[in-house]
């Protein structure tokens, strides 16, 4: 009687850990080890930055709110403690604190100048701000102390797409699928969008579509596959089946960016109507966060501008968030609301700016063709 009971007890715990995601695995292991040592803070911030992770595989920022929290009492116990600090500079990128991350990151690299995970946060905070020498310096050192290492190989390839080397960073995105553990679903399911991405630039879109299903099955209702698809259906001039995809991703990570790409679909599908409800709700919520590092400020400039005939509301806008950082995708947000605006000349030095790396965003390609902005001799990426 017993031993059935255990038994299936034991056969119950094992079925929920499997449905559990990387993430919950991870969060209720680390959970249980700070119940049996509250005092622990390095335990406090791998708890931390599982829920980070969690928050990565949902979309839902209140996980990114739970893991401040964890941090924050691991700091009162230990206030230097590295574990804290490195869970709260993920953190901060997550909530797109570039800034303050990157300020974090630098003085706990200089603690440990071995840790390549720290490098790899260096790379995503200078990437956001604009500081792509910086970014590929780190980037290389996490490849040069761990050759091979998929949180190189990942940042890598997003440094060779910035520059406009798509082959180059298929190739090392590949790489990392390659040496990702079986387990960590999320992980995989993330390259194979990534890879989505990347093929659909280069107009594979049959390859596009193969990498979306593969990621879906690894994670299903995925949010950043579901975005994906709806970014393909736009490319493939499938407007109403990419509204549909970017509604059900809106339905999972109900953020004002994802409403955006979802008005503009249906825009696109003629639903005028539909359209104009989702743009008004998205203005709303947009100017609501606009102030705040993680924002839509650049679809809140295509809206202005783009939509709403609105070009000095965007300008306010764009200069705001570039005074705050330059990487070219707020850079180019900045060139397209001058241009509106009537400062043309400045308009196209930044979009020349934004295209001399080589990035094919296929926005901003579209706004330097409208400003008859030919793209400059870009420079080259040496991250192997």
């Amino acid at each position: 009687m017993w031993k059935k009971i255990i038994i299936t007890g034991l056969t119950a715990v094992g079925a929920l850990l499997a449905q559990a995601t990387p993430a919950q695995q991870e969060i209720e292991s680390m959970s249980a080890v700070v119940q049996r040592n509250p005092e622990d803070a390095g335990a406090r911030g791998r708890l931390a930055m599982a829920y980070s992770r969690r928050a990565r595989e949902t979309g839902d920022p209140q996980h990114y709110a739970k893991a401040m929290e964890t941090i924050a009492t691991a700091l009162e116990i230990s206030p230097d403690n590295y574990e804290a600090l490195r869970a709260k500079t993920w953190t901060l990128l997550g909530q797109h604190e570039f800034a303050q991350a990157a300020e974090l990151a630098e003085k706990l690299n200089q603690r440990a100048p071995d840790d390549v995970l720290i490098y790899g946060f260096l790379t995503d905070a200078y990437v956001e701000l604009g500081h792509y020498d910086k970014a590929l310096e780190s980037a290389q050192w996490m490849l040069d102390i761990r050759p091979g290492t998929v949180p190189g190989l990942t940042r890598a390839a997003y440094i060779r797409e910035l520059y406009g080397f798509l082959d180059g960073a298929i190739e090392l995105m590949e790489q990392a699928y390659d040496r990702s553990p079986y387990n960590e679903t999320e992980d995989l399911a993330w390259i194979q969008v990534h890879l989505a991405h990347l093929k659909r630039l280069k107009g594979d879109f049959d390859s596009s579509e193969a990498h979306i299903n593969r990621a879906l099955t690894l994670f299903p209702d995925y949010h950043y596959a579901l975005a994906q698809r709806g970014a393909l259906r736009m490319a493939q001039t499938r407007y109403e089946d990419a509204a549909e995809a970017f509604e059900a991703r809106y339905k999972l990570a109900a953020h004002p960016e994802n409403l955006f790409e979802w008005a503009e679909a249906l825009k696109m599908a003629g639903k005028d109507a539909q359209a104009e409800e989702m743009f008004v709700r998205f203005e709303k919520a947009a100017v609501g966060e606009s102030q705040s590092w993680d924002n839509a400020n650049r679809e809140l400039v295509a809206y202005y501008v783009d939509y709403a005939n609105r070009p000095l509301d965007a300008l306010k806008i764009a200069t705001r968030d570039f005074g705050r950082r330059q990487d070219v995708f707020t850079r180019a947000a900045y060139a397209w609301a001058l241009f509106h605006a009537g400062q043309e000349q400045e308009a196209r030095n930044q979009m020349k700016q934004a295209l001399k790396i080589g990035v094919v965003d296929p926005r901003i390609t579209r706004y330097a063709a409208a400003m008859q902005v030919e793209r400059p001799a870009r420079e080259m990426a040496h991250a192997k």
